[in-house]
């Protein structure tokens, strides 16, 4: 089964990457070439490159500080107000993820409630308007409400097994709450930080449908990119190159990560 579903799709992938597109019949011509990677290097996509890894990076930190914040919150609650809360979390992901994403759009857009709240707050002049629709701003806002929750479970279940008699413990010996959440919860919820950190960045680095609906076609990212390729320019070749190009350098992020043991020590 991960040999039909796995491998021979991603062996078509990279054998692709290095054929060639006819221009005269728009048949593909396989054959060893690197072409499609050497023309990765222009400025438009290194760029479309660099705002995927900036946007990744960006969503996954925001995720994980608000995750381990909600996390750690929902973790010193009593059982039922636990179950509440993780019902609140998960609830959420019973609608659409494309209704969820369009949702955004009318709360973005110029004279929408985020921007009349800002009126009614002050912080815009009567004639300024937000302009957060179909900009970085949005695609970043977008992913980290669709994937919060994803950073929000695995941080949640290192916490829960955290003895309350440990943070009593640290109390007694003199320990700030800065002091117990630093040197207690920090630590122990690292093994759910990492996991977080793939679920939430792998998925983030490689985002279409956000891009494509927060974005307005304006902002792009490298899943954008791809599917262009593949959907209306019909250079499966160059697609093919950017797709194992992404995998490489998601591989890479995932080996660093796997690096590091649940006590945050490199593995040996």
């Amino acid at each position: 089964m991960t040999l039909a579903c796995f491998v021979i799709p991603l062996g078509l992938i990279f054998v692709y990457s290095f054929g060639s597109e006819n221009l005269i019949n728009f048949n593909v011509e396989f054959g060893w070439t690197t072409a499609n990677y050497r023309a990765f290097g222009s400025s438009l996509y290194l760029d479309t490159l660099l705002r995927s890894v900036v946007l990744s990076v960006g969503t996954t930190l925001a995720c994980a500080v608000l995750g381990l914040t909600l996390a750690y919150f929902i973790s010193r609650q009593g059982p039922r107000t636990q179950r509440l809360l993780l019902a609140a979390v998960i609830i959420p992901f019973w609608t659409s993820f494309i209704v969820r994403t369009y949702s955004w759009v009318d709360v973005l857009q110029n004279d929408g409630p985020l921007d009349n709240l800002a009126h009614t707050l002050g912080i815009l002049g009567p004639s300024s308007h937000i302009n957060l629709l179909y900009t970085p701003w949005s695609i970043g806002i977008g992913i980290v409400y669709s994937y919060l929750p994803l950073m929000i479970l695995p941080i949640y279940v290192s916490l829960e097994r955290i003895d309350p008699a440990i943070y009593n413990a640290g109390a007694d010996l003199g320990a700030t709450p800065w002091r117990q959440f630093r040197r207690i919860v920090l630590p122990l919820a690292r093994p759910g930080l990492i996991a977080g950190s793939i679920i939430v960045g792998v998925p983030a680095m490689g985002e279409y449908v956000i891009p494509e609906i927060l974005g307005g076609g304006k902002t792009l990212m490298v899943g954008n990119i791809i599917a262009n390729q593949f959907q209306e320019t019909g250079n499966y070749p160059f697609g093919a190159a950017l797709s194992v190009t992404l995998m490489a350098l998601l591989l890479i992020v995932l080996f660093v990560l796997r690096r590091y043991q649940v006590t945050g020590e490199p593995a040996t």
